[in-house]
């Protein structure tokens, strides 16, 4: 059996920076043990399987798809930067026609269309609540040691646990933080999170990123995310709320670093736009 299958870097224009993900293309079904043997196979944090909804449908011509994203450990209900990847290689690989692109997930339709040189996803937006600092103390120890903390909220919808940092740390203190996030499985063993976000206010001021993080998931085998667009539907909320801004520019410091564009829409949705480079075309075969 052959599947075409692409390598592409997300929430980046560069080659090599950004976020990585394998995108593969599904003529036909595919047995539903080879989905997680390949993505643990090409070992990125995300392996992406769009599928054909109907007999006729058409990588081309088509404009709905379904779409479903592994780790190497384990499928996900939600991956941004995976989505991203994936209407790149309709678009630019495979010449799509359509303006607008649909893919039926495991968290609903989510729409993505090209806006000049970026492509714009339709993500859930997700609120963040207030959280009780004792249930979470000992992850956030593991992961910040002692630094100061100047507020920590919990997704329910999504199991992501975002703490941000006092404002007066800058990005640097945020790049240059040793995380070891393998012991995160040890602090947090109850299955409440599934995704530690580490976040500062950025300088809003001028035209500079309006907030920096850096996004941590071993429970799912991901100790370190490039640039995660999921998180990025839990942290517009909160700093749209926090700014008082519906349009913000977002950076993720991971080592690899990528920007993405946001635009917090009144229908409980979030816009995400982001810009991509295709770095491997080839074939599965097995």
């Amino acid at each position: 059996m052959q599947i075409p299958i692409f390598t592409v870097d997300a929430f980046t224009n560069r080659p090599f920076s950004g976020n990585p993900a394998a995108v593969c293309l599904l003529e036909n079904d595919l047995d539903e043990d080879l989905h997680q043997k390949i993505a643990t196979e090409m070992n990125l944090s995300e392996t992406a399987f769009i599928r054909k909804l109907k007999p006729g449908d058409d990588f081309t011509k088509s404009s709905c798809f379904g779409l479903r994203w592994f780790t190497p450990a384990n499928e996900v209900p939600l991956c941004g930067h995976a989505t991203l990847a994936s209407a790149a290689v309709l678009f630019h690989v495979q010449k799509n026609t359509n303006s607008v692109l649909t893919f039926v997930t495991l968290s609903g339709e989510l729409k993505a269309r090209q806006v000049k040189d970026h492509i714009v996803l339709d993500l859930p937006l997700y609120t963040a609540y207030p959280q009780e600092l004792k249930e979470v103390e000992e992850l956030i120890k593991a992961a910040v040691g002692d630094m100061i903390v100047q507020d920590v909220r919990y997704s329910p919808d999504t199991k992501k646990l975002l703490v941000r940092l006092s404002d007066t740390y800058e990005r640097s203190v945020l790049e240059g933080l040793k995380v070891n996030a393998q012991r995160f499985l040890s602090a947090e063993k109850t299955g409440k999170v599934k995704g530690l976000i580490l976040t500062v206010k950025g300088n809003s001021s001028g035209k500079g990123h309006d907030f920096y993080s850096r996004y941590f998931a071993p429970w799912y085998g991901v100790l370190e995310d490039p640039v995660t667009g999921s998180a990025h539907a839990v942290l517009s909320s909160y700093w749209s709320e926090q700014l008082g801004k519906k349009e913000m520019l977002a950076f993720q410091c991971s080592r690899r670093g990528g920007e993405l564009k946001i635009s917090v829409r009144s229908d409980g949705r979030v816009d995400i736009a982001g810009q991509t480079a295709v770095v491997l075309k080839g074939n599965l075969t097995f």
